[in-house]
């Protein structure tokens, strides 16, 4: 079985209660369950919150959303506590904040995941050329498609040539159940306090991460600018009709 698990919690600091911000006459986190759902492989989806305001939201559209506790530190310890509940070959960790988020994405990462079973973990990433954001994950990796690092600052750094460009982490991740349990076992890692980047908690404690690039112009909603962005994106958006 493929497991999706969407995370979702009401305290964003960034943009206040996020997930119930409504675009297109529909809150951002059932836009993104009802996306997710349209996937070809996952076999149950599920959205892991501590809000019951986002359980009802979801449940209200025809979601399935379970309540977890509120003690988590991160989206992927969060997911971990119900992924304990199944039985899964892959949980698929697709973030709560990707109203536009594209359904052949997932179906590509589990691909990708089942192809390359050596990876504990797999992420995938989009080209592009503005790297300066801080609040975009930025990801280098080598040729065998392995991540090396993962930060908000711009790298690889232009010290002698600039980049043709960079690699930004899309908001889909694919974890062998092993791999999650793992990861919720250490302890919130150095590099991870630094950076704000939870995967560094995977990197620090050697467990390998795959990558490979998807064409996309998809994004998160992580600030006010995003979310209106958002809401002028939907007009063009293929999927709408869809759900």
């Amino acid at each position: 079985m493929i497991l999706g698990l969407i995370p979702s919690r009401l305290n964003s600091k960034r943009l206040k209660k996020k997930p119930l911000l409504e675009i297109n006459n529909l809150p951002i986190i059932v836009h993104t369950f009802k996306r997710a759902n349209l996937s070809n492989k996952i076999d149950k989806l599920i959205v892991c919150t501590d809000s019951k305001l986002i359980q009802k939201a979801v449940k209200q559209h025809g979601g399935n959303a379970l309540l977890t506790k509120k003690k988590h530190k991160n989206g992927t310890e969060r997911i971990n506590e119900i992924a304990k509940q199944f039985k899964a070959s892959l949980v698929i960790d697709i973030q709560g904040d990707e109203p536009l988020l594209d359904p052949e994405h997932i179906d590509k990462v589990i691909e990708f995941h089942k192809k390359n079973p050596h990876f504990d973990i797999v992420l995938p990433t989009l080209k592009f050329n503005n790297p300066n954001q801080k609040n975009i994950v930025k990801v280098v990796s080598n040729k065998l498609n392995k991540v090396l690092y993962l930060s908000r600052s711009t790298i690889p750094y232009s010290f002698k040539k600039k980049p043709g460009f960079y690699n930004k982490h899309l908001s889909i991740i694919s974890f062998k159940p092993s791999a999650l349990k793992k990861y919720c076992m250490f302890k919130e890692s150095y590099l991870e306090k630094i950076e704000g980047i939870e995967l560094l908690r995977a990197l620090e404690n050697n467990l390998s991460i795959g990558t490979f690039s998807i064409k996309s112009d998809t994004f998160s909603v992580d600030i006010k600018e995003d979310y209106l962005k958002a809401i002028e994106a939907f007009k063009k958006d293929k999927y709408r009709d869809a759900y």
